[in-house]
């Protein structure tokens, strides 16, 4: 009986959180009255879960639910928290189920300009592990349209300072390997072919740096000989 009150409760929450996001005039007033909504704590994933879920069901991506998203990060903790986990069930999901490509697009999208905007924490990027082994056609779009818009709206030399600066290393380093080389070269040419090459400096000069390496060894060897 308890289980069944709460979930027809969870349900007339999220009627209430899609009537306000989808009637309000702008997302100044839709944040306002989702911000003041009264609903216990355990329920606010709740709001983050319907901004996604609306986000993702639109044709074309609207601005309005970043700024949205912002919004909710800027005012109350517990958005910040709860669009970190979002991110990263939201990558999980589309990683190991297809998803249409218009949704991914507008999840990606709303993601970038949460990142671009400081309201989440980049190190929810370590989630990201990208190899061939460890992406799938789905979660390589997502990666693809998440670095695009990062790339539009940072440009691509402050977004290579954030992902060079080393005190974020360890939440970068799946995405661009450099502990083996057959995914450091995947790496590369993913970035590549997203028109995104710039990204990959790094990357090659860790190859060229092995590459050297190998070479300096293979001549003292026959040297030796």
């Amino acid at each position: 009986m308890g289980e069944h009150s709460n979930n027809n409760n969870n349900s007339e929450i999220r009627k209430r959180i899609y009537l306000t996001i989808m009637s309000s005039v702008d997302f100044e007033e839709t944040g306002h009255k989702l911000l003041n909504m009264k609903i216990h704590r355990s329920q606010q994933m709740e709001i983050c879960t319907m901004v996604l879920k609306c986000c993702s069901q639109e044709t074309t991506y609207r601005n309005y639910y970043g700024l949205l998203g912002q919004r909710l990060c800027a005012n109350n903790h517990s958005h910040h928290h709860n669009f970190e986990k979002c991110f990263v069930n939201n990558y999980e999901m589309i990683h190991n189920h297809k998803f249409e490509t218009n949704k991914i697009r507008n999840l990606a999208k709303f993601f970038a300009h949460l990142l671009s905007t400081n309201a989440l924490s980049w190190h929810v990027l370590a989630c990201i592990s990208l190899t061939q082994h460890n992406t799938t056609p789905s979660s390589r779009i997502f990666i693809k349209f998440l670095f695009q818009e990062l790339s539009e709206q940072l440009g691509i030399r402050i977004l290579n300072e954030r992902l060079s600066n080393p005190r974020m290393y360890d939440s970068f380093e799946s995405i661009f390997p450099k502990d083996n080389e057959k995914d450091t070269r995947f790496a590369i040419n993913f970035f590549n072919s997203i028109g995104l090459g710039g990204l990959t400096d790094n990357m090659r000069e860790y190859l060229k740096k092995n590459e050297s390496e190998c070479t300096r060894k293979r001549k003292h060897n026959e040297n030796e000989e």
